[in-house]
């Protein structure tokens, strides 16, 4: 039996829909599966019904787009087990879902403004199951229309990194905001990816606020990143996370199943 704890669907901005994602879960022996979609809750009812079906075990969860507004940094948040009603949670993560849509719908025109022959239909019809649009749904369109091969091509980074014709910001949460709003809820909160994004420099001041955890194990995590997030584990006495962090063909190289942790982990999440 294997546990990944930080697994995307097509609810945001994965390709692979709720169950194609569960189906793959058994496919490689993943017992304990964290589905963790942007900023929303929508379609964990539904997943952990499947989960029942297919035999894995479901961990509700949730990856909150948040901010450091101190020192002016994203920082994202993974919250665990928490009550499927999520009020709190979903009061404060609407407005960002609002935000993003918006702010997709802009980088269409951008794109149609500078001779992109894309269509808000098609991009549509790629995001039917999200709860909003993402850059990854816009990509796929223009996959299709042959401007490049693949999702996270040298024309991604071009249009949406650095000084691309895409590139905009959206306001997200405060990330305190986002740990409260997953302990009011009664669930887990944990630090995604510090290594990715350098939460470094906030994780005391998490831990402070009631932060439960810090994911370990991730794809953009170097042995250096295992070591800080090992130190400050057995100092704080926090819980250790991980998974592939997997959206299917619109992410990364690491597949669903073949970045775990030990299961003797899933247990601090389970209580």
């Amino acid at each position: 039996m294997k546990a990944d704890l930080h697994v995307h669907t097509a609810v945001s901005d994965s390709s692979y829909s709720i169950e194609e994602t569960i189906q793959l879960a058994k496919l490689n022996n993943i017992h304990y599966l964290g589905i963790v979609d942007h900023d929303t809750v929508a379609g964990l009812e539904q997943a952990i019904f499947l989960g029942k079906h297919y035999g894995v075990l479901v961990i509700p969860g949730i990856e909150i787009s948040a901010y450091d507004y101190k020192r002016k940094r994203k920082v994202h948040i993974l919250g665990y087990n928490f009550d499927l009603n999520a009020s709190n949670i979903n009061k404060l993560c609407a407005p960002i879902i609002e935000r993003r849509h918006n702010h997709s719908l802009w980088q269409i025109r951008q794109l149609q403004e500078n001779g992109f022959q894309i269509d808000i239909e098609d991009v549509l019809q790629k995001s039917q199951h999200s709860t909003c649009i993402y850059k990854q749904h816009i990509m796929a369109v223009l996959v299709d229309k042959g401007y490049c091969s693949h999702v996270h091509s040298n024309l991604y980074q071009k249009l949406f990194k650095g000084q691309g014709i895409c590139v905009g910001e959206i306001e997200y949460i405060d990330v305190f905001a986002a740990v409260t709003a997953v302990k009011a809820d009664g669930g887990i909160a944990v630090l995604a990816h510090p290594g990715q994004l350098n939460s470094y420099t906030i994780m005391e001041e998490l831990r402070e606020s009631g932060l439960d955890g810090v994911e370990l194990f991730h794809e953009d995590h170097t042995q250096e990143d295992h070591q800080k997030i090992q130190t400050f584990a057995a100092k704080h006495d926090v819980i250790l996370t991980g998974g592939s962090d997997f959206h299917g063909a619109y992410g990364g190289k690491t597949k669903l199943g073949q970045l775990t942790f030990p299961l003797d982990y899933v247990k601090d999440i389970l209580c």
